[in-house]
């Protein structure tokens, strides 16, 4: 599958690296000149990808590392505030995140590969 015109596809992980509701991957993505920590989940058969801070406090939020999900398997919680997100979607549901959600990543999985989706310069 090409990437659309201006958009580069950058190899995150294989598919079956990521199982539903378990640990994600963390890796790290280039934003305005600096390195920022991400993370990508599988849910409802579904891969998400966010930057790896909680909208409360710029804190990184695995609890263990790769470790986003609550122990419900249903939400991604800051380990340092225990703030509650949607998996599918990053938006707050409960915590200190006060109605901010996470910062979403574009990815698609194809070809039994995740890819993160940047803008083209």
């Amino acid at each position: 599958m090409a990437a659309a015109a201006g958009l580069n596809q950058r190899l995150i992980c294989a598919g079956d690296a990521l199982q539903e509701k378990g640990p994600g991957l963390r890796f790290t993505v280039e934003r305005h000149g600096v390195s920022e920590p991400a993370f990508v989940v599988r849910f409802r058969g579904q891969v998400h990808a966010y930057l790896n801070r909680c909208a409360h406090v710029p804190v990184q939020m695995d609890w263990q590392q790769g470790e986003f999900f609550d122990h419900s398997g249903l939400y991604l919680i800051c380990a340092t505030h225990g703030a509650l997100y949607a998996p599918e979607s990053g938006r707050c549901l409960g915590g200190r995140c006060n109605g901010k959600g996470l910062f979403a990543l574009t990815v698609a999985e194809h070809d039994g590969q995740v890819f993160l989706i940047e803008e083209g310069d």
